[in-house]
């Protein structure tokens, strides 16, 4: 379907896909209204400003229509509310295009719109925004005759942004990561809306993820107060303690993790004479062999650790300069963006604030409380089954490699 015709969908093909709407010779009053489902953001239309780059679209300008005939219209124009306003002269034979910035650039012009407001905006019809959520249930939920007769909208947004949160931990597919290149001193800052990680990989050569393990071999201290020779911490002339740089920290970045991981030491060929050990196997500081091994020391991914301290992520000397993949989880809250539901979670929600109005009111029926925490839970237990996505071809093929037998 093209064009939109009443239903949810409310963008035309054109600017779903391509981002750019078109606006046909003769032009009203001088007006484009746009309705893209993403705002516009206009900072300038001179493209020798620096608001220009804040505009997330460029405006082009035909005087036939003609394919190939478009260029970039930089005479001066407004934006409010959505809508372009030509300040200029507009002729009779005068064609618009709005396009939004694209990773491919756009058709028109010199096909330089480049961004990536297009390829944000795909898919979004899986999810409805926290806003509709609160409205819908103000509709469907709130009035006279129902269970809840009345209720502040501060109220409902409330609930509404907890039960965002406690979804996004382990039910919301809301898992982020970010590309990173580790520097030299080992250490990256934790993403701005970081509330934990999920995994943390390195990236070989063929884009292949290893996975990269936290560490218990060694810690982050949160302080590291100077001491005296008597061992009191040190104050200074406001009675705060001086700090100073952990010990620790420097000497797990400078080891040498052949001492450390058994998968990286060279011992082959190294047995002993009699084949019951390692050189130095009980005297120096070599971390399970043959006896002991565990896990953690048996890989040669590397290690990282959470420095609280300092808000980052500090990982071991091996993985410097390496290229990873940090997947981490938020609340969902840290951004307006951020801020929407899968459709598939939309009952769930509206059953977890109904619960959670109630349940802090006085003098509510037990039975009724009752009833709706099994609805929430029965809910949310639909939504994480939903959300998991897991197909029956994936569970054949599951199956399939189970029925493999172990040759020697």
């Amino acid at each position: 379907m093209a064009i939109p015709n009443n239903g949810l969908i409310t963008e035309t093909n054109a600017q779903y896909y391509a981002g750019s709407q078109t606006f046909k010779a003769p032009i009203a009053n001088s007006k484009l209204a746009t309705t893209f489902d993403t705002d516009l953001v206009f900072g300038n239309f001179d493209p020798t400003t620096a608001g220009y780059n804040l505009n997330n679209f460029k405006l082009y300008k035909s005087d036939d229509g003609a394919p190939g005939s478009f260029s970039e219209y930089t005479s001066a124009y407004t934006v409010l509310n959505n809508e372009i306003t030509i300040t200029g002269a507009v002729t009779a034979n005068d064609w618009f295009v709005v396009q939004l910035l694209s990773q491919y650039g756009g058709e028109y012009g010199d096909r330089d719109a480049f961004g990536d407001v297009v390829e944000n905006n795909y898919g979004g019809y899986s999810y409805t925004t926290l806003e509709d959520v609160i409205t819908n249930f103000m509709v469907g939920y709130v009035g006279a005759g129902k269970l809840i007769p009345s209720v502040k909208t501060t109220d409902v947004i409330f609930f509404a942004k907890r039960g965002l949160q406690e979804f996004s931990y382990d039910t919301l597919k809301s898992i982020r990561s970010q590309e990173l290149n580790i520097p030299a001193n080992l250490s990256v800052p934790l993403p701005q809306d970081y509330v934990n990680y999920v995994n943390v990989s390195w990236i070989d050569g063929q884009g292949i993820k290893h996975i990269i393990y936290p560490t218990t071999l060694t810690t982050n201290p949160y302080e590291i107060p100077g001491q005296d020779n008597q061992g009191i911490a040190i104050q200074d002339n406001i009675g705060e303690n001086v700090d100073t740089t952990s010990i620790t920290e420097e000497r797990w970045s400078t080891n040498n993790l052949e001492q450390i991981n058994a998968a990286k030491s060279n011992l082959t060929g190294m047995l002993l004479s009699d084949g019951l050990g390692y050189p130095g196997m009980y005297g120096d500081n070599y971390i399970g062999q043959r006896y002991g091994l565990q896990p953690e020391t048996a890989q040669i991914n590397g290690w990282f650790t959470i420095n609280e301290r300092n808000g980052k992520m500090s990982f071991s000397s091996d993985l410097a300069n390496k290229l990873i993949v940090l997947e981490y989880i938020s609340d969902g809250l840290g951004y307006d963006a951020d801020m929407k539901i899968p459709k598939l979670a939309e009952e769930a929600l509206y059953a977890h604030i109904s619960h959670a109005i109630l349940a802090t009111r006085v003098n509510q029926p037990e039975y009724v409380i009752q009833r709706l925490r099994r609805e929430k839970s029965a809910k949310l237990r639909n939504a994480k089954i939903r959300l998991s996505n897991i197909k029956l071809n994936e569970f054949v093929q599951i199956a399939r490699g189970k029925s493999k037998w172990i040759k020697y």
